[in-house]
């Protein structure tokens, strides 16, 4: 089977999953974002949240809640309210926690190319901690992700540690987050539109795309470091794998000055 045919089945299986997070559909903010790249011929999303104030309930393993031992006290994808916060603290028996979890999306992509365009984009649109995976299998997989999260110890053993007033200030700070995070998804969407525009303008001229790598070159002769140092190699990350048999090489790209 040839690579665009495998892309095309891998494609066709992952869409016609049934969606199994807990909210069972992609989030309001992101919607049109997925369902335009879904109708790319070069990507498929596999995941993806537009961000989400949590707060949980349960153990911490030094500093990182782990969700899947947690209660869910609450969770919204909206700016969220004080008093909503502490009706669901009554709730808490072990340690509760407020954590802003920022817009993540996870696109496979045909080519390599394909996923350079969508991480330049990302870069841009300021989610620097974004990258690129490839697996041993040929899968390549773009992870859209930001730095600008919140995470806030509030109860120990049901026992709330901070006041009221701290918590309406945590959840100022959280807001602001979410503003700023749906902020850079337009900024995403619009950003991507005019990537893939722009692509589709070179590969109908060669001439354009000839001369675009011409410059390339030049410029990574220039600056053989610059270059180098855009490319970092480090351990898989588990969450961008959808097969445990995937595993291969990692290619995460960050831009100069990271």
């Amino acid at each position: 089977m040839d690579r665009s045919a495998e892309f095309r089945k891998w494609k066709a299986q992952c869409l016609s999953k049934a969606d199994l997070s807990r909210k069972g559909s992609v989030d309001k903010d992101v919607v049109e974002l997925v369902q335009f790249l879904n109708t790319r011929d070069q990507f498929f999303t596999t995941s993806s949240c537009a961000g989400r104030i949590l707060l949980l309930d349960g153990g911490i393993n030094g500093f990182e809640v782990q969700k899947q031992n947690c209660g869910w006290l609450l969770v919204t994808h909206k700016p969220c309210e004080k008093d909503d916060v502490i009706v669901a603290l009554k709730k808490a028996n072990g340690d509760a926690t407020l954590k802003f979890e920022p817009f993540i999306l996870h696109v496979q992509c045909q080519q390599l190319q394909d996923a350079r365009i969508l991480h330049s984009v990302a870069i841009d649109s300021g989610f620097r901690n974004s990258g690129i995976t490839v697996g041993k299998r040929g899968k390549i997989m773009l992870a859209v992700r930001s730095t600008h999260g919140l995470e806030v110890p509030l109860s120990h053993k049901g026992k709330l540690m901070v006041t009221e007033e701290y918590i309406d200030f945590l959840l100022n700070v959280a807001n602001q987050k979410m503003e700023e995070n749906k902020k850079r998804i337009e900024r995403f969407y619009n950003c991507l539109h005019h990537a893939l525009e722009r692509e589709t303008m070179t590969n109908l001229h060669p001439k354009i795309k000839e001369k675009n790598n011409s410059s390339y070159t030049h410029k990574k002769q220039r600056n053989p470091e610059k270059a180098h140092a855009q490319y970092i190699t480090k351990e898989n990350d588990k969450e961008l794998e959808n097969d445990d048999d995937d595993l291969g090489i990692n290619i995460t790209i960050f831009p100069e000055g990271y």
